[in-house]
Parts: structure tokens; C-alpha cells; sequence
């Protein structure tokens, strides 16, 4: 196991492994690496950019990050979908109890506020398993610095993708402003509007499908 530091200081822990020439897809373990997540709400439920949604989901990011730390490099809400950059302690590579905690934190406080569910199977009620998030999560580990940068990318200009925003600037959503205040983004960054429209973004090179 190699552990390198890019410019960004991340820690690159390569896991990719072949059995007869073909990659073995699995949930990765690596522990003190850097993950891209993608959640989706139950039934494309379009809430989460509604205001009391994102003060429930600052608080149950909070007090998941209290008991169980972690950074969040990069963020962007859609109306049923998020997807984030995380990196993990060093010692440490459970981001699915961290994610069932946050989900679950979630719901508590969505419902008390008088958030809506969708509806749910008999096999999930039986299983005490509300009608908000999808039951599985999208993760990918981090390869390297040019990966990062990629998905990093991808979070950004997703609200573009999705044509709920201009510009990436134009979306608050997310941490693009955080990142051109870093000096990492112009804050022109893929913007149109100038008379003329920016060339689409292609990530043909990241496994959008899964993503989305």
C-alpha cells in the first residue's frame, strides 16, 4: 500500500485490483483516504435545497462529524441528490456508519419539522426504514490528484449539468465559492453570462451513470 501527498495535501491511497486482467469492483476500504460520495433521496424526492431541509442536514453533517471526524472537501446540494468529497482520518475507513448516522439524524429531525416521506415497502417498514433517502450510496475512492480534481470538477459544475443554474457561481448550493476563495476556481469559472455560452463540460472519463 503506497500512500502519497499531493498539492493538495491529500492523502492517495491506490486500491484498484484485477483478477485476470478485469477490474473487481467492491466497496473500498482505505483507510485515511478521500471518497466521492453521491445520496439520493427516495423516489427523486425534490427537497433537499428547501430550507428547512438544509438546516436539518447541517446538523446532522455536525454532530455526524463530532462523533466520527472527517473533512469535507467538497459539497453540492441538487433538489434530490447530493454529492460530496470526503477525506477520513488516517486510521480510520467507516464512511458507511458515518453515512447511516447522517441519514438517519437526518430523517428524525426532518420529520419533527413536518417534512414529508415517501412511501415504503412492507420489507422496509418491517425493517424500521423511513421513506427519504435511498437505501445505498454511491462511493468511489480517490485515486490520485488528477481524479480529485475531476470529481472535484464534476461536483461543482453539476448544478450546470442539471440546468437548474447558469453558472457554477449562480448555484448556492455548494463549495464553489469556498474553492475561488482558495484561489483554486476563477470565479468565472464556466460561466455564461457573457452573450455567448461556454463549451458543456464532458466527464466521459468518470462513471457518471453510477453517479446520478
Amino acid at each position: 500500500m503506497v500512500r502519497e501527498r499531493g498539492p493538495y495535501g491529500l492523502r492517495i491511497i491506490p486500491i484498484r485490483c484485477y483478477v485476470d486482467d478485469m477490474p473487481v469492483y467492491r466497496r473500498a476500504f482505505v483507510p485515511g483516504g478521500t471518497f466521492f460520495f453521491t445520496l439520493v433521496t427516495e423516489g427523486r424526492a425534490r427537497f433537499l435545497c428547501d430550507e428547512r431541509s438544509r438546516a436539518c442536514l447541517r446538523a446532522a453533517f455536525a454532530e455526524t462529524r463530532r462523533r466520527w471526524p472527517f473533512t469535507i472537501d467538497a459539497i453540492v446540494l441538487l433538489l434530490n441528490h447530493l454529492h460530496t468529497l470526503w477525506t477520513l482520518p488516517e486510521d480510520d475507513a467507516d464512511f458507511s456508519t458515518r453515512w447511516s448516522y447522517l441519514k438517519s439524524r437526518f430523517t428524525r429531525s426532518w420529520l419533527r419539522c413536518g417534512g414529508a416521506e415517501q412511501p415504503v415497502g412492507a420489507s422496509r417498514r418491517k425493517n424500521r426504514r423511513r421513506g427519504n433517502w435511498q437505501r445505498r450510496f454511491w462511493e468511489h475512492a480517490i485515486r490520485d490528484e488528477r481524479d480529485f480534481e475531476r470529481h472535484c470538477d464534476y461536483i461543482h459544475y453539476n448544478p450546470v449539468k442539471h440546468e437548474v443554474a447558469s453558472c457554477p457561481h449562480a448555484w448556492p448550493y455548494s463549495t464553489f465559492e469556498k474553492w475561488v476563495a482558495q484561489g483554486v476556481y476563477g470565479r468565472d469559472w464556466q460561466c455564461s453570462c457573457a452573450r455567448w455560452p461556454t463549451e458543456p463540460l464532458q466527464f466521459d472519463d468518470l462513471d457518471e451513470t453510477a453517479m446520478e
